[in-house]
Order: C-alpha cells, then sequence, then structure tokens
C-alpha cells in the first residue's frame, strides 16, 4: 500500500511506543521461560515484549507476540501488526489483512482522551488510502466518497496534518465529492500550520494560480526547505514551473517572503 499517508502518524505514535523500551528486559527470547512472558501473559505485557522483539530485529518474535496480544484486544498490537502486514516488514506484504485489522481497530471506535486515540486516527488514514486506491484482486474495491469520509474524520476530529493534507487534495480535484477550491485552501492551510511541506507548497501553488504570485512563491519556495524525500519532486517542479512565468518583481518579492515563512509556519 502507498505507506507515505501512513509515517506521520506512525511517527506520532511510535513516540508513545519508544518509551516502553527504557525498561523492558533486554535479551530475552519470546516465550522463553527466563523472558517471564508467554501466551498466557496480558496483553500488554505482550505487546512490551513484541515492541522490544521488534527493536531487537528479532521481527517473527514480534509478530508472535503482536498476534497473542491482538486476540486478547490490545489495539496497540493490532495497530503494529497491520504496519507490518502492509509494509511487508517481518512477514509477507498482505494489504488485505492489514485493511482487515485497521478496519477492526476503526470499528472498535475510540473514547475521548484515550490512550488508543493515535492507534484509532492511524487506522482511518490507512483506511482512507486503501479505499482511494483499492486492493487489486480483492473485494476491496476503489470507494473516493469513503476515502473522503475517512480523511475528514481523521483531519476535523484529531487535526492529523497528513489527513488534512489529503482532504484538501480530494476537495481541489473533486475526488470522492463536490470541487470547492475554498474548503480545500482551508484545509491545506491548517495541514502547513501544523508543518505539512506538502500542503504549504501545495497552498502555494493554489495562491499563485489566483493571482498572488509572489505570496504563493514563497510558500513553494519555503515548502522545499522542508519536504521530505516522497513528495521534494513534485514540491520541486511545481516551483520551477511557476518561478519560470512569475515576474522578476515576484520572485525577488517571494524569496524574500520565503525567509520569514521558514522560521514562522503561521504566518
Amino acid at each position: 500500500m502507498p505507506k507515505s499517508e501512513l509515517m506521520p502518524m506512525k511517527v506520532l505514535v511510535m513516540g508513545l511506543c519508544l518509551s516502553l523500551s527504557s525498561w523492558m528486559a533486554p535479551q530475552a527470547l519470546a516465550f522463553d521461560p527466563q523472558s517471564g512472558v508467554s501466551k498466557e501473559s496480558g496483553p500488554f505485557a505482550l505487546f512490551k515484549f513484541g515492541f522490544f522483539s521488534y527493536k531487537e530485529g528479532r521481527k517473527s518474535d514480534a509478530v508472535e507476540a503482536y498476534r497473542y496480544a491482538a486476540e486478547k484486544g490490545h489495539t496497540g498490537s493490532r495497530w503494529a501488526l497491520a504496519n507490518m502486514y502492509a509494509d511487508g516488514d517481518g512477514v509477507p506484504e498482505n494489504d488485505l489483512e492489514a485493511f482487515k485489522i485497521y478496519s477492526e481497530i476503526a470499528q472498535a471506535g475510540v473514547e475521548p482522551d484515550s490512550e488508543d486515540t493515535g492507534y484509532f486516527a492511524n487506522a482511518l488514514i490507512a483506511l482512507a488510502s486503501y479505499y482511494r486506491r483499492g486492493i487489486p484482486d480483492s473485494p476491496v474495491k476503489i470507494d473516493l466518497t469513503q476515502a473522503r469520509q475517512l480523511y475528514f474524520q481523521a483531519a476535523s476530529a484529531f487535526g492529523i496534518p497528513e489527513a488534512q493534507f489529503q482532504l484538501g487534495r480530494m476537495m481541489l480535484t473533486g475526488e470522492g465529492g463536490s470541487v470547492s477550491v475554498h474548503q480545500a485552501k482551508k484545509w491545506l492551510n491548517r495541514a502547513r500550520n501544523n508543518g505539512h511541506a506538502g500542503a504549504m507548497g501545495l497552498f502555494g501553488n493554489i495562491l499563485f494560480q489566483e493571482g498572488d504570485s509572489a505570496r504563493g512563491l514563497a510558500f513553494m519556495t519555503a515548502a522545499l526547505d522542508h519536504c521530505p524525500p516522497k513528495d521534494c519532486a513534485w514540491l520541486q517542479a511545481n516551483q520551477e514551473e511557476a518561478f519560470s512565468v512569475a515576474t522578476e518583481e515576484d520572485r525577488r518579492k517571494g524569496v524574500a517572503l520565503a525567509q520569514n515563512i521558514r522560521f514562522n509556519p503561521n504566518e
């Protein structure tokens, strides 16, 4: 599946997981009697053990521990297992299996301020991505309306920048619903204020097309200084195309304004 859409949310949730590693028992093998963990252990103990095993490179042990914990209803273990299937990481890549697990997380819902909120929001984004593209040779077909609704839920209820960005793109092109440049700009602006370089660049491109050339160039130029590798090529192509048709005055103004945007994303 397209992993790029999941990465921002994975980083957010992994921040929670990384806090576990400082106090987990080192050098124990999965379900070794000395590890103190067995398939009868509690779900959180299995999750911790799976996470540590993964960090140590013992991915088959991690999968086993995550599976037992997932069977006991542990949301974080379901999330980790789904990601491994989606990425083909320690298991054969299987998007349909990942889709099923993400669906279980989404269907279970989440209580306000729950520790599972990050996992739930990540599942919504993953499902939206699958519905947007479909899974070949499976019952999961392209459903742009459903994808747009899921992105809207993750964007509005949880403020996830990647969901805000993808929602803005869909509104801009009319995927899964009507075209709304005004709404697209709103969501892209929120995402870029939350540090999303792709949203910053696309927001700038819209401004440029609307005639606000200098300001549009500024956002497109600033986005290049923050872009992840997956977005740099198309951001650079958009910026260079706009730069080539802009007036010399707008170019100078755009470059000058970009210096401020780099240090003040809320500008």
